[in-house]
């Protein structure tokens, strides 16, 4: 599997401040997107990750430290289950604090460097159709409902959704796949 012995280093970083500005690295405005938009966009960003799925060298590391393309696809199809998780009790409970998700403590419990590319695909697709599905179902004032992270951060339902689609266009850069969110939004 190429380099994958080598640690990943955590990602502590709060990206919380790419609900207010464009990221540099991956060129994604989340703030330019509309909340009707969520579903929508969520099914696009997440297409990609079948074609990269389907590559010779799926498994492996680019470089010491960094995810191979599959852990990335294990990754979102994982940042899709949490999201749609807190989408859901956000729309049931009122201001709830989701529970605590360690996305790297995840990835060493579940070896996502060893899972089946094609099982993680179809797990993908699903996990995707689901938030996608949850997003779609939400009306009106649902958009400003609240929930908050243990760190303090504070979303709405709508702010929860742009700051998910960055998640999923960031690792689409990460990956080396296309950047479906080019052009006008």
């Amino acid at each position: 599997m190429g380099a994958a012995d080598d640690a990943v280093e955590p990602d502590t970083k709060d990206w919380t401040w790419t609900l207010e500005r464009a990221c540099p690295e991956c060129g994604f405005e989340a703030a330019a997107v509309a909340a009707e938009s969520v579903a929508g966009l969520t099914v696009e960003l997440t297409m990609p990750w079948q074609q990269v799925l389907a590559r010779d060298d799926v498994a492996n590391r680019p470089g010491p430290g960094v995810w191979s393309p599959l852990e990335y696809a294990c990754h979102v199809r994982d940042v899709c289950r949490v999201f749609g998780g807190r989408v859901r009790l956000m729309l049931d409970e009122d201001e709830p604090t989701f529970p605590n998700w360690d996305q790297d403590e995840t990835a060493l419990e579940e070896g996502y460097g060893a899972q089946d590319p094609l099982l993680v695909g179809r797990q993908l697709a699903e996990a995707a159709d689901a938030v996608a599905a949850s997003f779609a179902g939400v009306e009106g004032d649902q958009w400003a409902r609240r929930g908050l992270r243990s760190n303090g951060s504070a979303f709405t339902v709508e702010s929860l959704g742009r700051y998910f689609l960055h998640d999923l266009a960031h690792h689409l850069v990460d990956v080396g796949a296309v950047r479906p969110w080019s052009g006008d939004r």
